[in-house]
């Protein structure tokens, strides 16, 4: 008899343990198989091989829409008027569409290969930019001049196709990066020839222009000087009008083509000599001098040492100029501008940062990324602080060019330097700096 009490006791447990396992199993199981929304609800009523054989056809059906929706981006992306490229985070070529082979010159990679993107093109600064990214994790952009390297076997081209390759001028790119998961970086590439040459014909067009204009607008000038002597009030009043005219005129015209002449060829328009950089702003300043006069303004140089630089002391005599015109214009009576110089050395280099900051309403945001364009002119809100009557008495009012800023920025890239402005953070007002070398490199 207790025989039988225990082995009925046995197969009981056994069959508890049997289906306490087979409750843990299906519990283990619907964690497993969360692909499907309704898996949790037929976990009790079907068998795990056919919960199992469900989840398996779900995924596979869900990777078929997936690559389906894979390959609808790709040929999106292949039909693009951009470029597209995806490296690894070894920065191999993952993919890229039709537009980024022609404009990298992109010619011994095909699709499903891995290549080093560095094997494919040679452009420091698009690899700078991909590192960049990857490093900081945030979208990055660029512009820089592309110049095509190309590969062959010995043979591989022929003499006509090496010489039609050779011939390939350089391409203006913008990139814009994005960091993706794994380490991986995704590359849109704009090409931006067209608009580089479409800006070199409408300048080259406007500089032909202007020069032609020279002429009559000086013997216009001639005439106007002559009967500005031989007539009496009101008519001479008017001459004096037409001829004040005309020579703003022969200026903007002169401006232009110093403009010109220096994106053209810097380099043929500069002559350096060693420059005393306090003495130079004091004399470009002496020059304004009646214009800061009459709404006392003030000029405060603060440097803890003497500067020197190899320049051309006309040209930045003309960039202070025009610097402390605008200044003095935009400021407030009774301030002051302030120029702050220090140096800076970097390996290799040795700069001079030079900060022009003054008092008055500042630039308007909007108008910050366009104030170096050749004739844009900012927000006339930015001249709230009017000349005083006396002043508009002694001075004719002053009527800007837009090409002064324009001038300022190609002198000191000329020089091999640099200018931005900003708003300062304590006066509110514009906030110019400069970054000059102190020694000219022979490339320059």
């Amino acid at each position: 008899m207790a025989f039988i009490v225990t082995f009925i006791l046995g197969v009981a447990l056994g069959i508890g343990f049997h289906y306490w396992n087979q409750y843990r199993f299906k519990r283990q199981l619907a964690q497993i198989l969360t692909a499907s929304s309704d898996t949790a609800d037929l976990i009790t009523s079907l068998p795990s091989s056919s919960l199992v054989r469900r989840e398996m056809a779900y995924l596979t059906q869900k990777c078929q829409a997936l690559e389906e929706e894979l390959q609808t981006w790709q040929t999106v992306l292949e039909g693009a008027p951009i470029g597209y490229l995806q490296v690894d985070a070894e920065n191999q070529l993952l993919w890229c569409n039709q537009q980024a082979r022609k404009l990298l010159k992109i010619d011994r990679w095909q699709p499903g290969q891995l290549r080093l993107l560095l094997e494919l093109v040679r452009s420091y600064e698009l690899d700078q930019l991909i590192e960049q990214t990857r490093s900081t994790q945030k979208p990055q952009g660029q512009e820089w001049v592309y110049y095509p390297t190309y590969y062959a076997a010995k043979g591989e081209l022929s003499e006509r196709e090496q010489l039609q390759l050779s011939s390939e001028k350089s391409i203006a790119i913008e990139a814009f990066t994005y960091p993706l998961p794994q380490g991986r970086v995704g590359v849109f590439l704009e090409n931006r020839q067209p608009f580089v040459e479409l800006s070199r014909s409408r300048d080259r067009a406007f500089s032909d222009l202007t020069h032609e204009l020279r002429t009559p607008l000086t013997s216009i000038s001639l005439v106007a000087e002559a009967l500005q002597k031989r007539l009496q009030n009101p008519e001479r009043r008017w001459v004096e009008q037409m001829l004040k005219e005309t020579n703003r005129l022969i200026n903007l015209v002169q401006e232009w083509l110093d403009l010109s002449q220096l994106q053209e060829a810097p380099d043929r328009h500069l002559s350096y000599q060693s420059v005393e950089l306090r003495e130079l702003i004091f004399a470009a300043w002496q020059s304004l001098t009646p214009l800061a006069r009459q709404k006392e303004i003030t000029l405060t140089y603060c440097a803890s040492e003497p500067f020197y630089l190899q320049a051309d002391r006309s040209r930045l005599t003309q960039v202070f100029l025009n610097l402390f015109d605008n200044s003095i214009k935009y400021s407030p009576p009774q301030s002051e501008i302030r120029v702050e110089v220090e140096a800076i050395s970097e390996p290799e280099t040795s700069e001079i940062l030079i900060s022009i900051v003054d008092s008055g309403s500042g630039f308007s945001e909007s108008d910050l990324p366009f104030i170096f364009d050749r004739l844009y002119r900012g927000d006339p809100s930015r001249a709230r602080y009017p000349i005083p009557t006396q002043a508009i008495e002694t001075f004719p009012t002053r009527h800007g060019s837009g090409l002064g800023l324009a001038i300022a920025q190609q002198i000191i890239k000329a020089h091999g330097g640099s200018i931005s402005a900003q708003n300062h953070p304590e006066t509110g007002g514009a906030w110019l700096q400069l970054r000059l070398p102190t020694h000219q490199s022979k490339d320059i």
